[in-house]
Parts: structure tokens; C-alpha cells; sequence
């Protein structure tokens, strides 16, 4: 009667026929099969899997980890001849931006006064840079209108996810393949504590791709922005400042040269963002800062939406940046995105 072992040969799934043969450099006990002559140790652990590297983008080789960082990871090409080094991100450790954690409601259901007054009453806030309380004067004037400062406070907040729903459908049909991205930082204040909101612009179309709200200025924030937008095409360079914390997400998380402007009389430079971040202001000091980081949030998304889609720039030939991407609704669509069309 053949003895039964607790293994089995891993090359022909013999359970009963071994040869004792030894052990192994590891001091395991290793067997051979009496049908195959396979050699193997069942009880020396198996190796780790392989980690999953990713090719080097230049010659298609393997590669191997050179450092590893918080947000990123530096490989280089195993191939002696090639050794050409690139940046991954690690989306898992990258967090989500401002723009995407919006509290509102997303519909105008359930409103006291007509969408056409609610959709004037934030008009004239996001476009013509004036306060509430100069709305509600400007509608009793004007169209006998009572309404309470607070009522259209409220409205340019929580109508901020609305906005941004449409704003998701519209982008995947336009084309932000240019020339540069342009990034830059400002200063707000929430509750008098002072806050950064970063912005990234389109040189070709001046849309603003994205925004991310912060208490922090650090490498982190700015991996947040870029990876939030990368989806969205891919630029020949990306054009910022001279701050640090831009060099390593643009490499990673983009892949695009990185064009660190010096100054002013430099041939590419950054004047394209200041000038919205100017516009930015503007607006920003009718509100004479924020009181709660929600509002804030909400506040500029809408902001950044009127931006994109509503107001006309006379630098496009009164075009909106969105047309310039190639925005071109339906009749259809003209209907369901009436403040749009």
C-alpha cells in the first residue's frame, strides 16, 4: 500500500511516489517525484510575487524603484544602456480637491420665486461683482421685487452642486489639448484665518480646468489639483511660478515639461493666470471674505462655473472659454442648459 503524503507534485500531481532527497540551502526537506523526478521543497515558503514596475516609457523595458516618496515614486530603466528615470503618482495617497466636495442641492425643486429671478439674482452677483444687499435693492427697484439679502445668499451658495452637474456633463465634449496649462496660488481669507486657493488655466481657451480651496501652501495641494485634471487632455508644458511644490506633481502626475517662469520679460510667462486671478479679485472683494469653508468652496465653484460658461470675454471675440473649446449644444441641449445656451 502506497503511504499518502500531505503534498502534492507540483509538475504532475503525484501524492503517494517520493524519493527523500536531501534538503536545501534554507535547510528545508526537498523530495523527488518518483514519476517525473521532479525536485521540490513543500515546506519552504514561496518567493513574494513580483512587483508590478511599470516599463520604462522610453526603451519599453523593465524597471526598478529608485526612491519612493509620499505621493510619488521615482523608477528608472533596468537596461544599463537606456537608465532613464520617471515619476508615477500613487492616486491612492493623493486627496480628492475642494471642487469635488460641493453641499447643496442640485435641482430647483421645491423654490418659492421662478428659476428666471433666481438664475438674474446670481447673474448679477458672479457677473456684475455686487453685493447682496445691493441685488435685493436693484430688484426692488427695478422689477418691485422684495426679496431678503439672506434669500440670495443662499441662493449663490447651495445652488453651487447644480451648476457643477452641468458643468461634468459639458466638459468631456471639449478639447483642452494645448500649448500650456497655466498654475498658479492666491490668498483668501475664511473666517479671517487665510486660506490658498490654486487655479489651473488653458492658454488656448482660458478655461479654467480646475481649482483647489486649502489652509495649506505645500507640495501635497497642488498633487490634489493636477491629478484632478489630468484626465482632461495633455499640454505640452505646464507653466507656474517659482514655487517648489509644482516640480514633482507636474513631473508624476502630468508628464509635461515644466516651464518655471523667472519673470515678466521672459518669452512664455504668467500673465495669462494673473489676469484671472485680477478678475478673481474683484469679485472677491465684494464678499470681503468668507465666513465658512463650505460657503467658500460652493461661492467660487459658482464663480468658476459663470467664468467658464456664461460671462463672454472680449479677448475671445465675445465668446464664452467654453465655445472656444468647442462647446456646441443642440437645440435639445440648449433647452436643459438654458443659462448655458
Amino acid at each position: 500500500m502506497h503511504k499518502l503524503y500531505q503534498f502534492r507534485c507540483p509538475k504532475c500531481n503525484n501524492n503517494h511516489n517520493f524519493y527523500r532527497y536531501g534538503k536545501d540551502n534554507l535547510g528545508f526537506q526537498k523530495y523527488q517525484c518518483r514519476n517525473c523526478l521532479h525536485q521540490f521543497a513543500p515546506a519552504r515558503p514561496k518567493p513574494k510575487s513580483v512587483q508590478n514596475y511599470p516599463r520604462c516609457p522610453k526603451c519599453s523595458k523593465g524597471s526598478f524603484l529608485h526612491h519612493d516618496y509620499d505621493h510619488y515614486s521615482n523608477f528608472r530603466c533596468g537596461d544599463k544602456k537606456c537608465r532613464h528615470s520617471f515619476f508615477a503618482p500613487k492616486p491612492s495617497t493623493i486627496l480628492p480637491p475642494s471642487m469635488s466636495k460641493l453641499i447643496g442641492k442640485t435641482d430647483f425643486k421645491r423654490m418659492r420665486h421662478p428659476v428666471s429671478l433666481i438664475i438674474t439674482a446670481l447673474t448679477m452677483f458672479y457677473i456684475g461683482h455686487v453685493s447682496f444687499r445691493k441685488i435685493a435693492l436693484m430688484l426692488r427697484l427695478l422689477y418691485n421685487i422684495k426679496l431678503s439679502h439672506t434669500t440670495i445668499s443662499n441662493w449663490c451658495k447651495n445652488f453651487a452642486p447644480l451648476f457643477q452637474n452641468i458643468a461634468l456633463e459639458l466638459i468631456p465634449s471639449l478639447d483642452f489639448n494645448s500649448d500650456e496649462w497655466h498654475a498658479d496660488e492666491t490668498v483668501v481669507k475664511i473666517a479671517g484665518v487665510k486660506h490658498y486657493i490654486w487655479f489651473i488655466v488653458d492658454s488656448e481657451t482660458r478655461f479654467v480646468l480646475g481649482f483647489h480651496l486649502s489652509p495649506y501652501r505645500n507640495s501635497p495641494q497642488a498633487f490634489s489639483l493636477l491629478n484632478s485634471v489630468k484626465h482632461l487632455g495633455k499640454p505640452n508644458a505646464i507653466v507656474s511660478d517659482r514655487y517648489s511644490a509644482y516640480r514633482q506633481p507636474v513631473k508624476s502626475v502630468i508628464g509635461s515639461t515644466h516651464i518655471r517662469v523667472v519673470s515678466f520679460k521672459d518669452d512664455i510667462s504668467n500673465n495669462l493666470i494673473e489676469a484671472f486671478n485680477k478678475q478673481f479679485k474683484a469679485w472677491y472683494k465684494t464678499k470681503q471674505g468668507f465666513n465658512s469653508f463650505k460657503s467658500a468652496n460652493n461661492l467660487i465653484s459658482m464663480f468658476v462655473f459663470f467664468y467658464n460658461f456664461v460671462r463672454p470675454h472680449s479677448s475671445l471675440n465675445d465668446l464664452t472659454p467654453a465655445m472656444v473649446a468647442g462647446l456646441n449644444l443642440t437645440k435639445r441641449q440648449k433647452r436643459k442648459y438654458y443659462i448655458v445656451a
